[in-house]
């Protein structure tokens, strides 16, 4: 008589995650617990100066001088807004900043595409070295280069126009270099089936390539827009026309005809970052979908 054997007992495996499912320590109300009560804190960290910034714009200058650590330290007033809404031209410089972030966006999407695709599929003489090259002008601080291009402008009579503001910063380096790592992983399969069917070079970077990139090159023009957007020192370097200054320059300019004001100070970064907490509001889920998926080129 055969001795009857005992099935083996199935082994508990821990369920599978789904694809976007969040990163959490692991299985369990707990975890879950720690989770968000991690991300809290830090949201209220990040939060804390944006909030103080906002109290500290309502008041006076008065009770905000008032000694204390409280941010609420006097009554609600938007005098200091109204203060720079006076005495300076913010709809002017508002439709700068967004022509200058806007032109700089697109040229600079456009030339580092172009150039990041050139780095990836060409076989020109000296692609290394120009590769080089454009990798260490990346550790070249901007403010080494405001000498000689202020010169430049000089010499080309640009001072004080658009072109002057908005060309030194259509060139990246870093962009390039970031496009060109998510061009390599690109399948060239894709790319020899279009030029059998007879596709030009270019069309098989705008058929092909771009509709593939699309999340990095998102990325790539939100983070080019929002620098264009706070660029400060160079914008005030270049331009001595009220009509031609963005916003973070003419509220600049306001401020410091009066002093120095905390309230003042705290409000013109506030109307300075107004437009990009907009854009944020109604793209965060394509910004955060952009930034999320950068990551998927090839190394």
């Amino acid at each position: 008589m055969s001795a009857t054997t005992t099935p083996p007992r199935p082994r508990h495996r821990p369920p599978r995650e789904r694809a976007g499912a969040p990163l959490l320590l692991g299985h369990g109300r707990l975890p879950r617990v720690l989770a968000g009560t991690a991300l809290v804190v830090l949201a209220a960290v990040w939060l804390l100066p944006f909030v103080w910034a906002i109290a500290t714009s309502v008041q006076s200058e008065q009770d905000v001088s008032a000694p204390g650590l409280s941010p609420f330290k006097g009554a609600f007033t938007l005098d200091a807004y109204q203060r720079i809404l006076d005495r300076g031209d913010v709809p002017v410089w508002a439709f700068n900043s967004l022509l200058i972030a806007g032109l700089v966006t697109i040229v600079t999407v456009a030339v580092s595409t172009l150039a990041a695709y050139g780095f990836s599929r060409g076989t020109f003489r000296g692609r290394r070295a120009l590769l080089a090259v454009t990798v260490a002008a990346v550790m070249v601080p901007p403010q080494l280069l405001i000498v000689p291009l202020f010169r430049q402008m000089l010499l080309f009579d640009l001072v004080d126009t658009y072109a002057a503001v908005i060309l030194p910063q259509v060139v990246a380096p870093m962009m390039v270099f970031v496009l060109k790592r998510f061009f390599d992983g690109v399948p060239r399969e894709l790319e020899e089936a279009a030029r059998i069917d007879g596709a030009s070079e270019f069309r098989v970077l705008w058929s092909v390539v771009l509709p593939l990139s699309r999340p990095i090159v998102a990325a790539v023009a939100i983070f080019v827009f929002i620098g264009a957007w706070n660029n400060f020192l160079w914008p005030f370097i270049v331009t001595n026309d009220p009509d031609l200054m963005p916003l973070p320059v003419g509220l600049a300019t306001v401020r410091d005809s009066h002093g120095v004001q905390y309230v003042s100070g705290m409000a013109s970064a506030l109307l300075a970052a107004l437009p990009l907490i907009v854009v944020f509001l109604f793209f965060q889920r394509r910004i955060v979908d952009s930034v999320a998926t950068t990551g998927l080129g090839g190394s």
